[in-house]
């Protein structure tokens, strides 16, 4: 395998690449649980990927129930050294329309933290740098990917990610567009920390279904069903051309994100938490 492999985060609707080559599914047990799924590993135009669908086949799983851990660990496991995370989000404002794309720049936080959105703990304390969330240089190839395909984007924008599985209120919706939000969702800020503290370029790429009740009579299954198809297609097309796109070098600091973070002395962490953890922080106790 190269050092430069790209990981996909399918989301709702986008649980498969069928022009993945040579694909074959690996199950990765990690200290964390389980994925959400088999990943898939193959060749797709010449760069290795691995896939998991978010949610699971067949989409079983919510998103206050996903592994979030085990996802982000199973990547790191198998080389991935850049995530895209695909998912479907409501539109806070009329101007990002559905079937628009945005490449969020920003998250704001609003659930209620009952998923884990750390590796460390258990005798190790580490605190990493997250005012910028998400890869710039991974960002701009998503948006360029975008633009040469022929896809709406938005090349920047703050995510809010709610909790779920309910959509919001009106009241709520009201409120997130008064802080001058742009798009609601409810899965990659957690995923956006994960893959920085196992130092992996992670973009957003942020498919909108909708426009949330704010603008909306409600937000009703059948019209986001159908506008999630509309993505997928557009998702796949874009997908192949991020990869004509990635450089065989990264161009970012992600890679060393963890560098001068771990505050905890070497003598102090318990073996099994070194053991556990030396996918991510093997490197600096060598």
């Amino acid at each position: 395998m190269s050092n430069n492999i790209l990981g996909i985060i399918g989301g709702s609707g986008l649980y498969g690449i069928e022009d993945i080559k040579d694909m074959h599914s690996e199950r990765v047990d990690t200290p964390f649980g389980l994925p959400s799924d088999e990943y898939q590993v193959g060749n797709l135009f010449g760069r290795e990927v691995v896939f998991l669908p978010r949610h699971g086949k067949g989409h079983r799983l919510l998103p206050t129930e996903l592994n979030y851990c085990a996802n982000i660990f199973g990547f790191k496991v198998l080389g991935a050294s850049q995530v895209i995370g695909i998912s479907a989000v409501g539109s806070l404002r009329e101007d990002i329309r559905p079937t628009d794309i945005v490449v969020p720049d920003q998250f704001i936080d609003r659930t209620n933290r009952n998923r884990r959105s750390t590796f460390f703990g258990d005798g190790i304390v580490a605190h990493v740098s997250f005012g910028d969330p998400l890869c710039n240089s991974l960002r701009e190839i998503v948006a360029r990917s975008c633009r040469e395909e022929g896809a709406i984007v938005h090349e920047k924008g703050c995510y809010l990610n709610m909790e779920g599985p309910q959509f919001s209120t009106r009241a709520e919706s009201n409120l997130y567009r008064s802080w001058g939000l742009d798009i609601i969702g409810m899965t990659n800020l957690i995923e956006a920390k994960l893959a920085r503290e196992a130092e992996i370029c992670y973009a957003s790429m942020a498919m909108v279904t909708d426009y949330d009740c704010w603008f909306e009579e409600e937000v009703n299954i059948e019209m986001i069903v159908e506008n999630l198809n509309k993505n997928v297609e557009t998702s796949k097309r874009v997908i192949k051309k991020i990869v004509s796109l990635l450089p065989e070098k990264k161009l970012c600091s992600c890679h060393e994100a963890l560098k001068n973070t771990i505050m905890t002395d070497p003598g102090a962490i318990p073996i099994e938490t070194m053991e556990k953890l030396e996918p991510i922080i093997g490197k600096y106790f060598k």
